[in-house]
């Protein structure tokens, strides 16, 4: 399996054991991104966070016969828009999927390095359309004891996660993520579907295998959890009326974490993060 080394942004991740209620008596475990203007650890997510859209090992083969610098390939091709261009109707909406992409990627690496989960990263290196959204669950995490080994232990974790780091303050996006986790019931077969046959392309036989193992909980028992997140501007969250959200009809309530993340200055954090992934390839 894949092995990667800590990323050093991910500590900027805190739990101040912070915790509020839902309307319905669920948990809501807040965290706080505290980030720093640190040259080394920016760099080194930044090299992190391009290498989930495209390998450098594959950008000049990609960019061959394009014309475009390796900085020009990623900006223009790879990484949803910063700001709209009357030349490209569907930038309208780059800011708000560079949101949603950050912090779907920011949960993968709490998923991975914080909690223990094998994530696999599939999502974002073959989006044909920059400035929409993977279709599909955000993100899944695997625990297991050994492939050849299957136990009613082994965990699925499925995650929805919604951004908001801009105003105004319209509508509840924890409760959005909520009510979105509950509909991963029906997607996860395709979920799990995609992300075999990127593995069998790639001829990664251990992956495959992985995949395969959670495909027939009723055959092989299995733990499913389910995570919804809200990562929002903190005057977005200090504006979120967070009790009225409504866990109860969720179709995996028993097993639901529910999760709202909230910092300051985050937009300027994203395009920060997209420039220096461009500008240091």
């Amino acid at each position: 399996m894949r092995k990667l080394t800590i990323p050093p942004h991910i500590h900027w991740l805190i739990d101040n054991g912070e915790r509020l209620q839902t309307s319905d008596g669920k948990e809501i475990k807040v965290f706080e991104f505290q980030h720093k203007n640190d040259d080394a650890i920016l760099s080194a997510w930044a090299t992190h966070f391009r290498n989930q859209y495209c390998a450098d090992k594959d950008i000049d083969d990609l960019r061959n016969g394009t014309g475009l610098t390796r900085k020009d390939y990623l900006i223009n091709l790879k990484f949803p828009s910063e700001k709209h261009d009357e030349k490209d109707s569907s930038s309208i909406l780059g800011p708000s999927i560079r949101a949603g992409d950050f912090a779907e990627l920011l949960i993968s690496d709490y998923l991975e390095f914080l909690l223990g989960y094998f994530v696999p990263r599939t999502r974002y290196d073959h989006k044909t359309i920059r400035n929409e959204s993977p279709k599909a669950s955000d993100l899944i995490g695997f625990k297991i004891s050994q492939l050849d080994n299957f136990s009613p232990d082994d965990e699925m974790f499925i995650f929805e996660v919604k951004a908001k780091f801009t105003s105004p303050v319209d509508g509840n996006r924890l409760q959005d993520a909520v009510n979105g986790s509950s509909k991963d019931d029906l997607r996860k077969a395709e979920s799990l579907n995609a992300i075999k046959q990127r593995y069998k392309t790639e001829k990664k036989r251990k992956e495959k295998q992985l995949i395969e193992r959670f495909q027939d909980k009723v055959g092989k028992p299995f733990i499913e959890k389910s995570g919804a997140v809200a990562f929002l501007e903190k005057e977005v969250f200090n504006k979120t009326n967070f009790s009225q959200t409504d866990t109860s009809a969720h179709t995996n309530q028993n097993n639901l974490f529910v999760i709202a993340v909230k910092g300051e200055k985050m937009m300027p954090l994203v395009h920060e993060l997209y420039r220096r992934a461009a500008d240091e390839a």
